[in-house]
């Protein structure tokens, strides 16, 4: 049996994973405009190349953003279409926590050392989030939980309001808005996207440990196209 993740907060990206957290195929396209396009054969590539079917998977991962509402939809759309006609869960996971745990992972961070994960949320503002590392290893990440955020604002406001404090930085965010974060510990090579095996993971330790993990999506603010409003009728 084997987990489908997917994220489109960012990039396209999927990923399938057996019950221990290893990687059997993935795929990503840095694409902002194609999601719909491009989510639907990246799945079929993925479960070809691991060797399996849609009836083998036991689970779908799928990153909850935050993010603009349009690329977002498109994979909560499909993880959740997807597992209501294999009769299996979906589980939601934060997009920024599987960058924080793929930090920590990577930088091998020590426990109760800090990660804050700086998104690109358009508008000269980042998607942001605080995380403290946990002593704990899950199947290959890191346990991570928030202590600030998930919110949307100004990277000098995040930085103004200590969010940077103590912590390195990560994600796109660092390099669109390098200014405001350059007193800020920012490694080189430090993961900028999600990975979806990030997600998988994190939601397979998750759901042992007995945690709902909603498919809800983390908008933070209304859409950029919005309907117009009714026009008021002429009286006289």
């Amino acid at each position: 049996m084997a987990v489908l993740a997917l994220d489109t907060s960012a990039a396209v990206a999927v990923a399938l994973l057996d019950d221990l957290g290893t990687q059997l195929a993935a795929r990503r396209v840095v694409e902002s405009r194609r999601h719909a396009e491009l989510l639907a054969p990246m799945i079929e590539e993925v479960l070809a190349e691991g060797g399996l079917t849609p009836a083998d998977l036991r689970a779908i991962v799928v990153g909850t953003g935050p993010a603009p509402f349009t690329g977002l939809r498109v994979g909560l759309v499909t993880a959740r279409t997807m597992a209501h006609a294999l009769g299996i869960p979906v589980f939601g996971i934060s997009s920024l926590d599987a960058i924080a745990s793929e930090a920590a992972d990577v930088f091998d961070l020590p426990h109760e050392s800090h990660v804050l994960v700086a998104t690109d949320a358009r508008r000269s503002e980042v998607y942001y989030a605080r995380y403290t590392v946990d002593d704990v290893d899950v199947l290959g990440a890191r346990a991570v939980h928030t202590t600030a955020g998930p919110g949307v604002a100004a990277a000098t406001d995040v930085v103004a309001a200590g969010h940077a404090q103590d912590a390195i930085v990560v994600g796109q965010g660092t390099e669109m808005y390098g200014d405001a974060f350059a007193d800020a510990t920012t490694p080189d090579d430090a993961p900028c996207l999600p990975d979806p095996a990030y997600l998988a993971r994190l939601a397979l330790a998750r759901v042992a440990a007995g945690e709902d993990l909603p498919s809800e999506p983390l908008y933070l603010r209304r859409p950029d196209a919005q309907e117009p409003p009714a026009r008021k009728r002429a009286t006289g």
